[in-house]
C-alpha cells in the first residue's frame, strides 16, 4: 500500500497516531470516566495492535471474569487465506482467546456457521488452527444446537440460534473489515448472522432491521474490529488481492452501533451510510454521532 493512500485512508478513519509506545501502558483499570468509546490502535503486529486496542478500554478484565465461558465470534465463513481479508485475520482471533485465559476465563470457544465448507474455510483462513494453539475450543457448527428464540421484533420476531453464543457467559465479536453487496459493509453486526441457524438468506429483504434485532439479543461485551487489511470491492467473499488494503488497524469499543460507524469510515463512509447502523441508534442500541464520542487513538 502506497504511502499516500494509507494517509488519505486514515484520515477517512479519523486515525491520528498520536499515542507511542507499547500497549502495556494501558493496562491500568480506568474508571468509566476515563475509558474512551472507541480505542484504535496502530501496528505492524496484529496481535499487539489487538491488545493494544483493547487495553485502551481499560483491559480484558474489564470484560472478562475469572470463570466465564466465553464465545471469541470471528468471521471464518469464506474459503481464502488471510492476505484476501475475507476472514478475520488468525492473529487478532489468538490474540483475543489468550487474553480471554490471561483473565481467567474457564473456556474459550471459536465457532462460525460458515458459507463455505466449514473444514475448509476453518483451515484456509488459519482461524482455526491459531485459535486452538491460543487454547480455544475450536468447533464446526452442530445444526442440533440451534434454538427458536424470541426476538425484539423490529424485522424478525423469532429465529433459529445457536445455544453457546445464547448460553455463554460472554460474547466478544471479531468482525473483519469488508465490503458486502447486500449491506454495502459487513462489519461488526453482520458479522453476528454466523450464530443464526435456517436459512438466513430469507432476511435479506430485512437486513437492517433483522441485523439489529440480532444485535439486540446476543448483545456482545466487547467488539473488536479488525482492519489490519480491508475488503474495498467484491465482498464479502473476495478473490482479488487488487481489492485488499493493508491498514494495520485494530479498533475496540463495547458499543456495537458506534463501532460499526467507525468502521464505515474506513471506506470513506459515515453511520448514516449503512441502515443498520441508523436502525439502531433508534432502537437505543448504540449511538452512531463519533463527534459525540471518545476516541483513543494509539500507535505500537
Amino acid at each position: 500500500m502506497h504511502r499516500r493512500d494509507f494517509l488519505k485512508t486514515a484520515l477517512w478513519a479519523g486515525v491520528v497516531l498520536t499515542v507511542p509506545g507499547s500497549h502495556a501502558l494501558f493496562a491500568k483499570r480506568l474508571t468509566a470516566a476515563e475509558r474512551p468509546d472507541i480505542a484504535v490502535a496502530h501496528g505492524s503486529s496484529p496481535a499487539s495492535v489487538a491488545k493494544a486496542a483493547i487495553n485502551a478500554l481499560g483491559g480484558i478484565k474489564a470484560f472478562v471474569s475469572r470463570g466465564d465461558i466465553v464465545v471469541v465470534k470471528p468471521n471464518i465463513g469464506w474459503d481464502r487465506l488471510p492476505e484476501y481479508a475475507a476472514n478475520t485475520n488468525p492473529d487478532v482471533v489468538s490474540a483475543v482467546v489468550s487474553l480471554c485465559y490471561e483473565a481467567g476465563a474457564k473456556q474459550v470457544k471459536v465457532f462460525d456457521h460458515t458459507v463455505g465448507d466449514p473444514r475448509r474455510c476453518y483451515k484456509q483462513s488459519g482461524i482455526g488452527e491459531a485459535a486452538a494453539r491460543a487454547g480455544a475450543s475450536v468447533s464446526f457448527i452442530d445444526e442440533r444446537k440451534f434454538r427458536d428464540v424470541q426476538l425484539p421484533g423490529i424485522a424478525l420476531k423469532s429465529w433459529p440460534l445457536y445455544v453457546d453464543a445464547l448460553e455463554a457467559d460472554k460474547v466478544i465479536n471479531i468482525p473483519i473489515a469488508k465490503t458486502h453487496g447486500l449491506s454495502t459493509l459487513t462489519l461488526g453486526m453482520k458479522n453476528l448472522m454466523g450464530v443464526m441457524g435456517g436459512h438466513r438468506g430469507r432476511i435479506h429483504q430485512r437486513i437492517d432491521g433483522a441485523l439489529v434485532d440480532l444485535a439486540m439479543t446476543i448483545k456482545p461485551v466487547l467488539v473488536v474490529l479488525d482492519a489490519v487489511r480491508i475488503l474495498t470491492a467484491n465482498g464479502p467473499q473476495g478473490g482479488n488481492l487488487s481489492d485488499v488494503k493493508r491498514l494495520n488497524i485494530v479498533a475496540a469499543g463495547r458499543d456495537q452501533v458506534a463501532m460499526d460507524a467507525f468502521g464505515a469510515t474506513l471506506f470513506g463512509m459515515k453511520g448514516t451510510d449503512l441502515g443498520y447502523v441508523t436502525a439502531g441508534q433508534k432502537a437505543g442500541l448504540g449511538r452512531m454521532d463519533l463527534d459525540q464520542l471518545t476516541i483513543k487513538r494509539i500507535t505500537t
